[in-house]
């Protein structure tokens, strides 16, 4: 028998003049009703001239279409597809470099409830990504959690990280702008979120990959500072991604190369802004194989350590401005060992789960030499509920990284840190993807039966969807991810390092494969 569905009117799916219009601070919103939940795309949170700062957007008369996404920032063309489309399906929409736009979803408007905020930030490092694609929907965990759920664009790349400081103020935060983006959305929340149901002092900031390296540069940022309330990082923390920023020295040359490189000067870099877009990156792009080959140093667009992001998130220890936002941090097992990295097919000609021991030992031996055996043990007692040939997909990536983050963020003694894995092996394509880097979103936003070329959709995924995104709507609500569904998940301390194992069954871990580390770590 099937539940019955209730909805707020007759119609599962309206835009309605009378229903669904919000009026924030800079004017009236027209959203849509979609199976009892408010959706809004596409509003503009700030507005900045290229490689400037964020500004305030000017209001507007009448009301503003707010039913469809905002452009996003230029990245990889569409007839570029990357090799994990199947799994980790992408949009790509019209793009423009003014891109400052957000999306909400929320079960009520305008009815003075308070409800958890959830702040996504998205991935694919600091260039590329948006806001609008499939696996980032918001609508069904706002309707599971009751919480308003906002996810945004932002500046990426040349125009998000271009470094023009040396050629005066009016540049003085241009290395990051990205970040300084991202801030003016938070600003917009605190501002306006309460018209969406919202609860402006209970934000949770939280992204994966890029925007999990987003988030921990949040937390070092001064002009964020309560702004945000808790954060979560998925996959999201390595040294120079996340836990540290680029050095300003570096990103200062690749600026000046840049100007010289469009023939430009301190006296006339105002043409830089009627440029075309694409000169610019052209010259930009240049700058940093320059950069390589005249001084021997290697270039990576995103945050910078300046005046505007004074200390490294994780440096020799976290960042103090953070010490009372609670944590919760965590990678997945196998993150760029599969599908990421690897062909589908090659992977399903020769699948792993068709190994005998033979073979097993083969490939253990091609991967770690003569540590074969030792890792062969150390992994099964690391994860006794995987088989032998799993421990060839083993990847420390951002596992060493968020280990080392949550022990800072745990010294600090302020507030709790929770640490997870997640270890589900998706039965798509005969489980080659395992748990492969982006595979816990679809869970942890309840979106399994959504992206089911990912999840399998069906029973099994449902069921881990569930306590996935309720661990992550408690934690949005309280600060703890604890619900009736799952062992007790303690708080992670330096001597015990508990730590969830997110699979079909879950368990508690604690320094669970610190031995298997070890031995990675001497590969």
């Amino acid at each position: 028998m099937q539940p019955t569905i209730k909805y707020q009117d007759s119609t599962p799916v309206s835009a309605s003049l009378s229903q669904t219009v919000v009026e924030v601070k800079e004017g009236r919103l027209l959203g849509y009703l979609d199976y009892g939940v408010y959706t809004f795309r596409g509003i503009p949170y700030a507005t900045a001239p290229r490689f400037g700062m964020p500004e305030q957007v000017k209001p507007w008369d009448g009301i503003r279409d707010a039913t469809r996404p905002g452009e996003i920032y230029p990245q990889t063309p569409s007839d570029q597809i990357s090799g994990d489309e199947f799994f980790n399906p992408h949009r790509y929409l019209a793009a423009n470099e003014h891109c400052q736009f957000l999306n909400v979803w929320t079960p009520a408007i305008n009815d003075d409830r308070k409800r958890p905020v959830m702040v996504w930030l998205h991935g694919g490092g600091f260039t590329d990504g948006s806001s609008i694609e499939p696996l980032y929907d918001g609508r069904n965990i706002s309707e599971k959690g009751d919480l308003v759920f906002v996810s945004l664009n932002h500046r990426l790349s040349v125009g998000g990280f271009l470094d023009l400081s040396a050629f005066g103020d009016k540049y003085q935060h241009s290395a990051n702008a990205g970040i300084a983006d991202i801030v003016a959305a938070l600003m917009w929340v605190q501002v306006n979120i309460e018209k969406f149901g919202g609860d402006p002092d209970n934000v949770t900031i939280l992204g994966q990959s890029g925007g999990g390296a987003k988030v921990l540069t949040l937390m070092a940022t001064p002009a964020a500072e309560g702004l945000f309330h808790k954060a979560i990082v998925q996959s999201g923390a390595a040294l120079g991604f996340g836990m540290t920023l680029g050095n300003k020295d570096v990103s200062k040359k690749v600026g000046e190369l840049t100007v010289k490189n469009l023939g430009l000067s301190a006296v006339d870099l105002h043409d830089i802004q009627e440029m075309p877009y694409e000169v610019v990156v052209a010259a930009a792009n240049k700058a940093t194989e320059q950069l390589v080959q005249e001084h021997g140093l290697r270039y990576s667009w995103g945050p910078v350590l300046d005046d505007f992001i004074p200390v490294h998130p994780v440096g020799q220890e976290f960042a103090e401005q953070s010490k009372e936002i609670p944590l919760l941090i965590g990678t997945v097992l196998n993150e760029f060992t599969t599908i990421i990295m690897g062909d589908v097919v090659d992977l399903m000609m020769d699948n792993k789960n068709n190994w005998d021991q033979e073979k097993v030992m083969i490939k253990l031996r091609e991967r770690y030499g003569s540590n074969a055996e030792a890792v062969y043990e150390a992994f099964a007692r690391a994860y006794p509920n995987k088989i032998p040939a799993d421990a060839y997909f083993v990847d420390t990536m951002f596992r060493i990284g968020s280990l080392e983050t949550a022990r800072k963020k745990a010294d600090q003694n302020g507030a709790p840190v929770y640490s997870y894995m997640f270890t589900y092996e998706s039965p798509v394509m005969d489980g080659v993807g395992m748990a492969w880097h982006c595979a816990e979103i679809p869970y942890v936003l309840n979106n399994a039966e959504l992206i089911k070329t990912a999840t399998g959709g069906g029973s099994g995924a449902q069921s881990l969807a569930h306590m996935a995104s309720l661990a992550w709507i408690n934690f949005a609500c309280s600060g703890d991810p604890n619900h009736d569904w799952i062992p007790n998940w303690p708080t992670f301390t330096t001597s015990e390092g508990a730590i969830m194992i997110m699979d079909s069954d879950w368990y508690v871990g604690y320094n669970h494969d610190e031995e298997l580390l070890e031995l990675l770590h001497d590969e």
